[in-house]
């Protein structure tokens, strides 16, 4: 299983996971609870459950660089280019935008 966090603007927004079931959003308690939370994306509003698909969600999947810069990335970093979870968390640290992905790693957890 690999897990993503999602942050916009430097606040935790969610979890983005991906198992042998497929991709699963969910976002986070807290932050929905804010007052001023808004969603990643029009096709994921805010809710407490999780969302679930077989393929990577596509406003994730848009995040992930084509072309020439893609092309990049996958020589440099030697990347599949059907792994777009390994895309994602390689390639979208630093998006253009307020949404960012970041690998979630059970050392990092308090």
């Amino acid at each position: 299983m690999r897990k993503a966090v999602i942050k916009i603007k430097d606040q935790l927004a969610g979890w983005l996971t991906q198992n042998e079931e497929g991709y699963h959003f969910v976002y986070d308690k807290a932050y929905v609870a804010t007052p001023h939370a808004r969603p990643i994306s029009l096709t994921l509003p805010l809710i407490e459950t999780p969302y679930t698909s077989n393929v990577l969600f596509p406003f994730f999947d848009g995040l992930i660089p084509e072309g020439w810069l893609l092309e990049i990335a996958e020589k440099n970093w030697k990347l599949n280019p059907r792994d777009r979870m390994g895309l994602l968390l390689t390639c979208c640290k630093d998006c253009i935008g307020v949404v960012s992905v970041e690998e979630f790693k059970e050392e990092d957890r308090p």
